[in-house]
């Protein structure tokens, strides 16, 4: 049922982008959650994600969801050209929390590629202004973000139709990375 609540909330809203509250230039706020990649837990700091370049941080409303499945499997397949770039890929979620594990191996979407991170209270959703609201119900809404390692926002993006964050992120991301050569 919930499975359903969160499809169905997803697909009625589905049709109109918004624009994200952080702004190129905004200072994305340090973060710290639990994570998954390749079925395995660890602790994702942005902070240590940072030192090593730029991160590509997308927020999503849920696991195993139809437009969710797309977009972390078209994040996968789009890994070789993100780590061209120097960059970190890391998905965060609130929704369906115990499945990131799961989630996180399989081929059909993240591959072990790179990491989802649980946000259960939307805490890091929320500080982003990634939230969607649907009556009562609040979820991570579809939000990408190119951060610089000094920590400054240089793209958002939101919209909850999955087909573009990855392009238009990756686009920023090497537009960003002509004016700063490895």
């Amino acid at each position: 049922m919930r499975r359903w609540m969160i499809g169905t909330t997803v697909a009625l809203i589905a049709g109109a982008p918004a624009l994200a509250a952080l702004p190129t230039g905004a200072k994305a706020p340090p973060f710290e959650a639990p994570a998954y990649q390749a079925g395995k837990p660890f602790q994702f700091k942005l902070a240590e994600a940072l030192k090593d370049g730029p991160v590509v941080l997308y927020f999503f409303p849920a696991a195993h969801t139809k437009g969710c499945n797309i977009e972390a499997h078209e994040f996968a397949d789009a890994m070789d050209k993100f780590k061209a770039q120097g960059a970190t890929v890391i998905g965060v979620t609130g929704g369906h929390v115990d499945e990131l594990a799961t989630f996180s191996s399989e081929t059909a979407y993240c591959s072990g590629k790179f990491p989802v991170a649980a946000d259960p209270t939307l805490s890091v959703s929320k500080s982003y202004d990634a939230i969607v609201s649907f009556g009562p119900a609040k979820f991570a809404n579809r939000t990408s973000y190119v951060i610089a390692p000094d920590g400054e926002v240089l793209f958002s993006y939101t919209n909850l139709a999955p087909e573009q964050h990855i392009s238009l992120s990756l686009d920023a991301l090497t537009k960003w990375r002509s004016a700063h050569p490895k």
